[in-house]
């Protein structure tokens, strides 16, 4: 038989599939080690054939890597769609389904030794020395005691002792395989509560059907349980579950409601794991110990089998979208693999996407809602202030006036304030008010970010510190100011305003240890702080029971961004943190705070509107010809070198003349540009943008897969094609 064999070099030279001849002991799906050149590689074993076009030149597989299957037939199936569909690698799909540790054998299992008697111990003890004193300790202990870590041993009896029972055959060693299993709060297994009608409605459709369901529930309407009773009834049927969540942060919190109503069945995936802990979680999942995968983005490439339900909760989140290599939307993902096992696909919001929803208006997906909170609880008052009147009025302050008197009566009320500003650091940029000179980064073309914490200033884009200045290195003048708040300063304003108040901020800065997420957040939850001050980490799917105030900062900051998506995530961050108010039973309150409080996005926020949101934002993009009614195509274009950079641009850009002349009017191209970040990472950026209608969409998405491929990797360039992109920066 011959192996169709993809090699572990993430090169567009080797990117096909090579023929080898196969061994007995090899099945589809295994890695194994190849000859390749004067080299031997790494390699996926992804089918098989009777016959090669290469007889002569063909050689054999050297031998398989692990005694196991690496990658399912449903992976491979996937790796062939998406291959073609994103014109991604094989290789870059392939390691997307394996943990990283498993590749060059860097991470491997654990395993500890224990020790036990082999035969009677009084047999021994009559042939050990009295003055063996330490052997005959040993041996009366293990008597009683069975199956013990040899390490105890050594450490208690002493190595020579142990060693010498082990010579004499009377100590039997043996090794017991340790999992790393992720950090989580204990757990104790909890009932399932009663179904509410909207509820039992939608798990009934759910897990009688097929396809993919949109279920729309305001915030506490518990999408969660109607999560849980779908997973149920796939583990009922003997099959498997995967549920996302859209961010690291709400992963321990998910996981434990999980573990709790299920158990060891339970694994964790996601990318703050160590290595060992990512692939003793995977083991468990291929091995099917256990057999519900929750996690975060990566999660999708969880390896089960025969698929019952996956569920993607807060569907709209921009994090489902990979931007980095390879770039894939995970929801296209799930939808294969949904398909491939004909199981339901859930995607679960408050806020969904206009996409999603126009879908579901559709018919392409099956919308399910769930309008009231659990057991009828109201949804916070909202109020939107006018930062612009408190400035008339002389109030200069970061809060509000009645932001400030909210503050003071929560904390008075021995209850919890949550104060959101999607900006961290102290101040978003530094000036010389002299020059008008702002600090940038050295390697992207953006201001600095100052961080009073360790008073220096970072970059954003790609991590670099520099020492907070004093003096304008342009003009040397020292009137130096700082810009736009950020979590930091708001943590200081919080103090003025509640000197005994104990404040905790939740923001990228303070939660780059590994379990800080989870320490923040417990520690939240246990009223062991007043006030959490945070980015949109805090903003979704925390459920504390005793906050009753939420402050939304600068509300209208994201509003402006160049970006057709900026209402959409305006309206869907406030409406999402403003639901972390009010769970319990207490009456809530959401301040939000702006400067264009008759803007459409506030009036829909503060009225819960969603619907007539969506069709006032679904009318826009009809108008202006955005999605859903047309596809956005990036072309990307990175180099060291600005010139080589913009000549490809250039180049590209006629190619994409001759394109448009072809398909219009179903083809709308905009000239070739700069990137609005023109610089990250010392690489420099330009962007090719177009608009296509669906009807052509395939066709014309292959023809600049062919244009671009011709310049990717040559000359240091990087060429990357991004359909509907979560970001134009």
């Amino acid at each position: 038989m011959i192996a169709e064999v993809i090699v572990d070099i993430a090169l567009s030279e080797t990117d096909k599939i090579f023929d080898y001849i196969m061994p007995d002991d090899v099945k589809v799906g295994e890695r194994v080690l190849v000859p390749f050149g004067k080299n031997t590689l790494e390699g996926f074993v992804i089918g098989v054939k009777d016959k090669t076009d290469y007889p002569d030149k063909i050689k054999e597989i050297i031998k398989p890597l692990d005694d196991f299957v690496a990658v399912t037939p449903e992976m491979i199936a996937l790796m062939r769609n998406f291959s073609k569909s994103l014109n991604l690698r094989y290789i870059d799909l392939l390691r997307l389904f394996l943990p990283a540790g498993l590749r060059g054998g860097v991470i491997k299992p654990v395993h500890v030794e224990y020790a036990k008697l082999s035969g009677n111990a009084d047999t021994f003890l009559d042939t050990i020395s009295s003055r063996a004193k330490q052997q005959r300790a040993c041996v009366e202990y293990l008597k009683e005691n069975s199956d013990v870590k040899k390490a105890y041993l050594t450490k208690t009896f002493g190595n020579s002792a142990v060693n010498s029972l082990i010579n004499c055959g009377y100590i039997e060693v043996y090794s017991v395989e340790k999992l790393r299993k992720p950090e989580v709060l204990s757990t104790s297994k909890k009932s399932r509560p009663t179904l509410n009608p909207d509820q039992q409605k939608a798990v009934d459709e759910i897990t009688k059907g097929t396809g993919t369901f949109l279920l729309h529930g305001v915030t506490g309407s518990g999408k969660t349980e109607v999560y849980m009773h779908c997973i149920e009834d796939a583990l009922s049927k003997n099959k498997t579950a995967i549920m996302l969540v859209p961010e690291i942060s709400l992963t321990p919190q998910v996981f434990l409601q999980f573990k709790e109503r299920f158990g060891d069945k339970v694994a964790i995936l996601h990318s703050g794991l160590s290595q060992g802990e990512r692939f003793d979680e995977w083991r468990r999942l291929r091995n099917g110990e256990a057999t519900v995968a929750v996690g975060a983005r990566s999660a999708i490439f969880a390896p089960i089998e025969n698929l019952g339900v996956i569920i993607i909760d807060e569907e709209h989140d921009g994090s489902y979208v990979s931007e980095g290599n390879p770039r894939y939307d995970t929801v296209e993902i799930a939808g294969f693999r949904a398909g491939y096992n004909s199981c339901p696909l859930v995607l679960g919001s408050a806020t969904p996407s206009v996409e999603s929803y126009y879908k579901a208006e559709k018919g392409e997906y099956k919308l399910l809602e769930l309008p009231h909170r659990i057991n009828n609880l109201l949804l916070p008052e909202m109020e939107v202030v006018d930062m612009s009147r408190e400035l008339r009025a002389g109030n200069r302050d970061v809060f509000s006036t009645s932001l400030k008197d909210a503050l003071r009566k929560t904390i008075a009320a021995k209850e919890q304030a949550i104060i959101f500003l999607n900006r961290r650091g102290f101040a978003s940029f530094v000036m010389c008010k002299d020059c008008g000179f702002i600090l940038k980064c050295k390697d992207c073309d953006v201001s600095l970010t100052y961080h009073k914490e360790d008073n220096q200033l970072k970059c954003h884009y790609c991590g670099k510190r520099y020492e907070m200045i004093d003096r304008c290195p342009i003009c040397h003048g020292t009137n130096i100011r700082q810009g736009r708040i950020g979590t930091e300063r708001v943590v200081e304003e919080v103090r003025k305003v509640l000197p005994e108040a104990r404040v905790l901020r939740m923001d990228n800065d303070t939660t780059s240890e590994k379990g800080a997420h989870q320490r923040i957040l417990s520690a939240f939850s246990k009223g062991e702080a007043d006030v959490l001050v945070g980015t949109q980490m805090i903003a979704k799917g925390h459920d504390f029971q005793n906050v009753t105030l939420v402050g939304i900062l600068d509300a209208d900051f994201s509003l402006y961004l160049s970006d057709y998506r900026s209402n959409e995530r305006t309206f869907q961050l406030i409406t999402q943190v403003a639901g972390r108010a009010g769970r319990a039973g207490k009456s809530g309150k959401v301040i939000i705070q702006t400067y264009t409080p008759r803007h459409y996005v506030f009036r829909y926020a503060a009225s819960y509107d969603y619907k007539n949101f969506y069709l006032k934002e679904k009318n826009t993009r009809e108008v202006t010809k955005f999605p859903p009614f047309t596809n956005i195509v990036r072309i990307l274009i990175t180099s060291t070198s600005d010139r080589k950079a913009m000549d490809a641009a250039k180049n590209i850009n006629e190619k994409m003349k001759v394109l448009l002349e072809e398909f219009k009017p179903d083809f709308i191209y905009y000239k070739g540009s700069k990137a609005p970040v023109t610089r990250i990472q010392n690489r420099y950026r330009y962007q090719l943008l177009m608009r296509i209608k669906p009807q052509n969409f395939e066709t014309v998405k292959q023809r600049i897969f062919e244009i671009t491929d011709a310049y990717r990797g040559k000359d240091g360039l990087w060429v990357f094609v991004e359909i509907n992109p979560q970001s134009l920066v």
